[in-house]
């Protein structure tokens, strides 16, 4: 497969700009940079090229000075799947459109697009399956070109024609062959061609948000612009109607035959419904598939803003996914509650980019928002960590880099359902496209040696002949012991246990790092009676990496090592237990479910935690995460967070006092 990250010829040396735009929005300017066509100021040559901004109203600052000099003109737009909230908004792009030969809007001539749609091979299998891929993937996690949509947006149920707003003057209407009464005629004859069919019609999110008018108002339509993600609205549609909207290429990618009354670039290769002349120039017919590889993977230049680097779509996608996830979680804003004064900031950080975040306010808001087990309005969802959480344990003041958010419950009790249970059960229908990302999630965490906490520790000790099996030391009064065991709760009764089953087995018993400091209940005086060796401070990854098999009660060390390919006994119920992956003493009849390893990946490291980015300040992909802690980077803790920490303990050693 071929990536173009810009254009299929080099870059000039020199480009010039005409427009402030190219200077201050720091995105765009970098990413330019980036793929060789950085902007700067002056007066070009012929050898050298000029930067506008598509057929901006100041595009012709640049036109003219091309003209007069010779120099070549280069057009550059937003790519298709841009960020959660308009640029007008504030939100900057994740990728460009660069154009050497045209404007992709533009049906009076060709674009580096519709020259790739013409031309190119787009028969490479490999092209092909990225383009099913980052399909997939958009309409598993609901995404478009903007992306502010609710999780709970209304549904009006299926069977409704979807007709398209755009914003008035837009330059994509008029250079596709359209104007304003051209959408009165797409109306009509939505109406005429669907009797009977209630009419939605979809404005463009700069109208919703009041930044530029549109062609329709309320009284169009029987349904008025609500607000669910693009991909849901397209999958209830009837029939969709367009201009010349990029929703309209989305909708080709949901699999309908749009009607299109304009020339926008998906027009005229066989895969729409054509109310306008198409130029003869378009001739071959495409694929949904190969259309989206063209115009998504081929013509498109998108950025990594965790790397600062040019990227493939899958990456950009994966920024774009977390963003909107955010959005979409933390706009109504959070009201937490049980949160320790030194996770404060780093909660607000984590939780209120896009709304407010209030901690034990008195009248609570729409969200609510509990840590583990702690008492909590009702309805609130629980938080904990995630498993690829810091450099360093909570205990430390560690802020975390990964944490959970479950509607239903909290993954490490198994006496309720969960968000973790659900997804992992969904994930035997993963596609191949998640099950690669899976995998390679996981070769990268091997490969680090990424664990949750990233401890380290001393290094394993000479370990005697034979099946070598790990048996780790958790902190007995856990809340993870307390709700997710049964009849094996100490530390000493795992020990026993696996001894009694593996008689003849090296046992390797690692105390828990908070036991072994005397901070925590779990202490095991006699362990060198029940296991041939102790091995204090170790490195827990290391051990895994040194043993055939684990037993555990409910350890994140059981998932850690399973992913890392060896056999786990779970004598407890652990998140990842009772699915066929693990030999389980207990079942839980909700957990039918067979996942693959690749699917339970999936939904414990992808589908479930959410990810910051140390670096950014931003939400990531966990892809980051485990770049930045395999590079020992982690959250700062901050002067003040231990005074509070310590301020917050001396006040509950002394809360008995006014009970």
């Amino acid at each position: 497969m071929t990536k173009n990250t810009a254009q299929d010829t080099a870059a000039p040396q020199r480009c010039f700009a005409f427009s402030a735009g190219f200077f201050r929005n720091r995105r765009v300017n970098r990413i330019l940079t980036l793929a060789g066509y950085a902007p700067r100021l002056g007066w070009p040559t012929a050898n050298d090229a000029v930067l506008v901004w598509g057929h901006s109203p100041f595009a012709w600052r640049g036109e003219w000075v091309a003209a007069r000099t010779g120099a070549r003109l280069i057009r550059v737009e937003d790519a298709f799947y841009r960020s959660v909230l308009p640029g007008r908004a504030g939100d900057p792009p994740l990728g460009l459109m660069i154009d050497d030969l045209g404007c992709h809007f533009h049906a009076a001539h060709p674009s580096r697009t519709e020259a790739i749609l013409a031309d190119a091979d787009l028969d490479d299998p490999a092209l092909l399956a990225a383009a099913d891929t980052a399909m997939a993937f958009i309409r598993k996690n609901r995404l478009s070109k903007y992306n502010a949509s609710p999780w709970d947006a209304p549904s009006t149920g299926p069977g409704y024609v979807l007709v398209v707003d755009q914003t008035r003057n837009d330059a994509s209407i008029a250079h596709a062959g359209a104007h304003a009464a051209t959408f009165q005629t797409m109306l009509a004859a939505a109406r005429s061609e669907n009797p009977g069919t209630a009419i939605l019609i979809k404005t463009h999110p700069e109208t919703a948000s009041g930044h530029r008018a549109g062609h329709f108002s309320a009284s169009d339509g029987e349904l008025w612009d609500i607000p669910t993600p693009v991909p849901d609205l397209l999958a209830d549609a009837k029939a969709v109607y367009t201009v010349s909207s990029s929703l309209g290429a989305e909708a080709i990618y949901a699999g309908h035959t749009p009607v299109v009354f304009g020339l926008p670039f998906y027009a005229g290769w066989g895969l729409t419904d054509d109310r306008a002349p198409v130029p003869q120039r378009r001739a071959t017919p495409r694929s949904p598939a190969q259309l989206f590889a063209a115009a998504n993977i081929l013509a498109a230049t998108w950025y990594d803003p965790s790397a600062d680097a040019l990227c493939d779509i899958h990456t950009a996608l994966h920024h774009l996914n977390a963003e909107t996830w955010a959005w979409r979680d933390d706009h109504p804003g959070w009201d937490m509650y049980g949160m320790r004064l030194w996770k404060r900031k780093p909660l607000s950080r984590f939780f209120g980019a896009r709304g407010r975040v209030r901690f034990a306010p008195k009248t609570p808001g729409s969200q609510a928002m509990v840590w583990g087990t702690k008492d909590a309005p009702a309805g609130a969802a629980r938080l904990e960590d995630g498993f690829l959480r810091s450099k360093g344990l909570g205990a430390a003041l560690v802020p975390p880099l990964s944490l959970i958010v479950d509607s239903k419950g909290i993954y490490f009790d198994p006496n309720q359902p969960s968000d973790m249970e659900a997804t992992i059960a969904a994930a035997v229908d993963i596609n191949p496209g998640q099950a690669a990302r899976a995998l390679a999630l996981r070769d990268a965490i091997v490969a680090a040696g990424v664990s949750k906490y990233n401890l380290g520790g001393a290094v394993v000790p000479p370990l005697p002949e034979g099946r070598k099996i790990l048996v780790p030391g958790q902190v007995e009064d856990d809340a993870s012991i307390l709700r997710g065991t049964v009849d094996i709760a100490t530390n000493r009764a795992l020990l026993q246990a696996a001894r009694d089953a593996n008689p003849d087995a090296v046992i390797i018993y690692k105390p828990h790092p908070d036991v072994e400091a005397g901070l925590r209940k779990g202490a095991v005086p006699d362990a060198q009676d029940l296991a041939d060796v102790v091995a204090h401070n170790s490195d827990p990854i290391a051990l895994i990496d040194a043993v055939d098999a684990v037993w555990t009660m409910t350890s994140l060390l059981g998932f850690e090592a399973l992913i890392r390919g060896k056999a786990v006994t779970c004598v407890g119920l652990p998140f990842y237990a009772g699915w066929g992956l693990t030999t389980d003493r207990h079942t839980i009849p909700r957990r039918a479910a067979r996942p693959s390893l690749a699917g339970l990946i999936h939904a414990a490291l992808i589908d479930v935690p959410r990810y910051f980015d140390p670096v950014t300040q931003r939400p990531c992909p966990p892809e980051v995460v485990v770049q930045r802690l395999a590079e020992g980077q982690s959250m700062a803790r901050g002067p003040a967070n231990r005074l509070l920490a310590k301020a917050q303990g001396a006040l509950a050693s002394y809360a008995h006092l006014w009970r």
